[in-house]
């Protein structure tokens, strides 16, 4: 049995966790959450998880700068940044720190869960 695909969701919103917590374990991943940076460079380290979803902007230590810390560590892990803006400075620094993608909390994101699995099969086909 493969072994199931974990995320760890960032976002400040209770809301948009509970969101995509339901659609991703709807499509059989494990999930952790995290409520801020600090929440989730700490969950990052126990989790060890497959994959982010990370909102950009979250109070105290933001998206851009836990994906930057994140990428140091492990500079192939999957991130997907979350974003109710198209702001077009974040964006640019997003992919100065190679995010994996960019998820609109207007979207569905059942439409991006390819996205993620092929990003997630991709590292682990590497990693071998």
């Amino acid at each position: 049995m493969e072994n199931k695909k974990k995320i760890l969701i960032v976002d400040d919103e209770v809301d948009m966790l509970e969101l995509f917590t339901l659609r991703l374990k709807a499509n059989n991943f494990e999930v952790a959450t995290a409520v801020d940076g600090e929440d989730a460079l700490r969950k990052f380290a126990q989790e060890n998880p497959d994959a982010i979803l990370l909102d950009i902007m979250m109070p105290g230590i933001d998206g851009i700068d836990v994906l930057r810390r994140i990428r140091k560590e492990s500079p192939n892990i999957p991130i997907f940044m979350i974003t109710a803006f198209s702001n077009e400075e974040r964006f640019k620094l997003a992919n100065i720190f190679n995010a994996s993608g960019f998820i609109l909390k207007t979207d569905d994101l059942q439409s991006q869960i390819e996205s993620i699995n092929n990003a997630i099969d991709m590292v682990r086909k590497y990693k071998k």
